[in-house]
C-alpha cells in the first residue's frame, strides 16, 4: 500500500511538471517552424521561467462565475476534466515494473476514464450558460463520437496481435514496434495519429475551440485556477495520449542500453523519449495544417477513416487466428 501511494505521488509530481513545461515546448517548437523566437525574456535565454509565470498569472487572476450560470455544474467540470486526464496515466508503466497499476483491462480503462473529458466538456458548455461555450461542447461531442471509434479499431490491432489489454503485456509482445509491423501496423499507427488530435481537438480538427466562431470555446466562462484546469486537464491529455502512443506502438520502454546501473532508469528515459517523438509529431501536424471545415471534418472521418480502420482491424484479427 505504501509503495503504491509513493508511486502515485511520483507519477502526479512528473507528469504536472511534464505538462507545466510541455506548454513552454510548444510554443518553442511553434515558434521554430514559423521563424520566431517565442517565450525569451521570463528566464532568460530561452524563457524556462515562462511556464512558472503562466500559472501564477493565472491563479492570481479573479475567479469570475457568471449571474445566470448554473454555479454546481459551472464549478465541477474542470474538476472532472482534469481528473479524467490525470487518471489516464493509472495504467501506463514508466518502466517494467514501475506502474500504478497493472490492470488485465487496462486499455479499456484508459479510454473510460479519458471519456470523463468530454463529459465535463459537456458540462462546461451547458452550465455556463453561454451559446458560444454550448456550441462548442456540441461539436465537441460529435467530433469525438466520430473520431474516437477509429481511434479504439487501431489501439485495437496491437491488442490483438499481443492477445492481451495489459499494456505491460503488449510492451512485452514486440519483437519489433508495431508501428513497424507490416501493414496492419502501419494503418493503426498513421490513424491513431490522425484520430488522435482530433480527440484532442487539436489543428486541423480544432472547430470545437474555433476562436473566430465561438471566441474560447466551452471554457469561454471560465477564469483563474478554473481556466487553468481545462488548460492543464488538455496538456495532460495529450501527454497521457503521446506515451500510450509510444507504448502500443514503439515498443513502450524497451530499447537498448548498456549493463551498467539500474535498468529502470534507462527505461524511462526511452518511454520519455519515445513519447516525446509521438509528441512532436502531434505538433508538427497541429502548426503546419489549418481548420478544417466541421462538415468536412465528420465526412473524413466516416466516409473514410471508419471504413478503413474496420477493414485493418479485421484484416489483423484473420492473421492473428491464421499465422
Amino acid at each position: 500500500m505504501g509503495n503504491i501511494i509513493l508511486i502515485t505521488t511520483i507519477y502526479i509530481l512528473v507528469t504536472l511538471t511534464i505538462v507545466l513545461y510541455l506548454t513552454w515546448f510548444e510554443r518553442k517548437f511553434a515558434a521554430r517552424i514559423h521563424t520566431r523566437v517565442g517565450p525569451y525574456y521570463v528566464g532568460r535565454p530561452h524563457g524556462f521561467l515562462q511556464p512558472v509565470a503562466d500559472v501564477l498569472k493565472l491563479f492570481l487572476k479573479e475567479d469570475i462565475v457568471p449571474e445566470q450560470a448554473d454555479k454546481t455544474i459551472f464549478n465541477i467540470a474542470p474538476i472532472i476534466v482534469f481528473i479524467g486526464a490525470l487518471l489516464a496515466f493509472s495504467v501506463l508503466p514508466a518502466a517494467k515494473n514501475i506502474y500504478i497499476s497493472d490492470l488485465s483491462v487496462g486499455i479499456i480503462y484508459f479510454f473510460a476514464v479519458s471519456s470523463l473529458i468530454i463529459f465535463g466538456v459537456f458540462l462546461a458548455g451547458w452550465g455556463s450558460n453561454s451559446k458560444y461555450a454550448l456550441l462548442s461542447a456540441f461539436r465537441a461531442g460529435a467530433q469525438v463520437v466520430s473520431y474516437e471509434i477509429p481511434l479504439l479499431f487501431s489501439v485495437l490491432v496491437p491488442v490483438i496481435l499481443a492477445g492481451s489489454l495489459k499494456t505491460s503485456d503488449i510492451v512485452a509482445s514486440q519483437k519489433i514496434p508495431y508501428a513497424l509491423y507490416p501493414v496492419f501496423g502501419w494503418i493503426s499507427f498513421i490513424i491513431f495519429l490522425i484520430a488522435g488530435l482530433a480527440e484532442e481537438n487539436k489543428v486541423p480538427f480544432d472547430v470545437p475551440e474555433a476562436e473566430s466562431e465561438l471566441v474560447a470555446a466551452y471554457n469561454v466562462e471560465y477564469s483563474s485556477t478554473k481556466f487553468a484546469l481545462f488548460y492543464a486537464a488538455e496538456y495532460t491529455h495529450i501527454f497521457a495520449l503521446s506515451v500510450l502512443g509510444a507504448i502500443l506502438f514503439l515498443g513502450g520502454y524497451r530499447g537498448f542500453y548498456p549493463k551498467i546501473g539500474p535498468e529502470w532508469v534507462y527505461q524511462v528515459l526511452w518511454l520519455i523519449f519515445k513519447s516525446f517523438f509521438m509528441l512532436i509529431l502531434f505538433l508538427l501536424v497541429r502548426w503546419s495544417f489549418v481548420r478544417i471545415r466541421i462538415d468536412r471534418l465528420i465526412l473524413f472521418s466516416w466516409k473514410y477513416l471508419f471504413p478503413i480502420s474496420l477493414i485493418n482491424l479485421f484484416l489483423a484479427g484473420l492473421y492473428k487466428i491464421f499465422f
